[in-house]
């Protein structure tokens, strides 16, 4: 059974297929034939939006985790050996910081079922018994209800669609590649550098341009659209709650015992 053809789901979703036709027959005198490609991009960047908070709490999450870090190493030199001892400090530690070890899990799992019944959108050919006239439409040449894959299988002559194609899954590296720098926090002092394991998987999110080429282009405009917000939002959000630039003018930080 398809979990978005269930009653109440199927609704909410059809509650957001027609939010993103109404925002392209809106947009149509103005973006002409490309206005389901730029609906997709307002619904992203809308969903986006009303997710602001979840950034904001996961970049607390994150300072939190790094702050915690030597501390929390610490203990795991002392009381490596003893599992309980290591376990009982630690959540010591954790509530002498007011702070969790699950910080910024629970909001991310929240944002989950906002962005699956928006990725489902741009994905299902059928919403709620009807066709989903969006992935019927094109932009620039380009079906938004065909993948990349589907078109350069087609046999049919695909330019200028095939370019579109190019353009969406190239920039969707590009945004990748920016994101690995602009996303990895600086290592604390004294931490040692990533192993190799690590930097190997810091390539994973390189996968998504190969799974952008399965999907609808929608969907791939959805991926880049969300991928590019990311950076952004994350990059600003660390900007705007790092500890160390909203520490009070003239603080000196005790330095580490030795």
């Amino acid at each position: 059974m398809d979990l978005f053809s269930f009653g109440p789901i199927a609704a909410v979703l059809d509650g957001a297929y027609n939010l993103v036709t109404g925002i392209s027959t809106t947009i149509a005198p103005i973006a002409g034939t490309a206005s389901g490609l730029a609906a997709v991009v307002m619904l992203t960047m809308l969903v986006r939006i009303v997710l602001l908070p979840v950034g904001r709490s996961q970049v607390r999450a994150e300072y939190t985790r790094r702050r915690l870090a030597p501390k929390l190493a610490e203990l795991q030199r002392k009381h490596g050996k003893d599992r309980e001892t290591l376990t009982r400090t630690s959540m010591e530690l954790y509530q002498a910081e007011k702070a969790s070890p699950f910080a910024g899990m629970l909001p991310l799992l929240l944002q989950i079922p906002v962005i699956s019944l928006v990725y489902a959108v741009f994905t299902h050919t059928t919403i709620a018994g009807h066709t989903n006239s969006l992935l019927t439409e094109h932009a620039f040449g380009a079906p938004l209800g065909t993948s990349f894959v589907g078109l350069s299988g087609a046999g049919d002559a695909v330019w200028p669609g095939m370019l579109v194609f190019l353009v969406v899954l190239a920039l969707i590296a590009t945004v990748t590649t920016v994101s690995r720098k602009v996303l990895a926090l600086p290592q604390p002092a004294g931490q040692a550098a990533p192993g190799g394991l690590v930097r190997v998987l810091s390539f994973l999110p390189y996968i998504t341009v190969v799974f952008a080429a399965f999907v609808p282009l929608a969907a791939a405009v959805y991926i880049l659209t969300s991928t590019t917000w990311t950076v952004v939002e994350r990059s600003v959000l660390r900007r705007l709650l790092d500890p160390e630039r909203n520490a009070p003018a003239g603080r000196i930080e005790p330095s580490p015992s030795h």
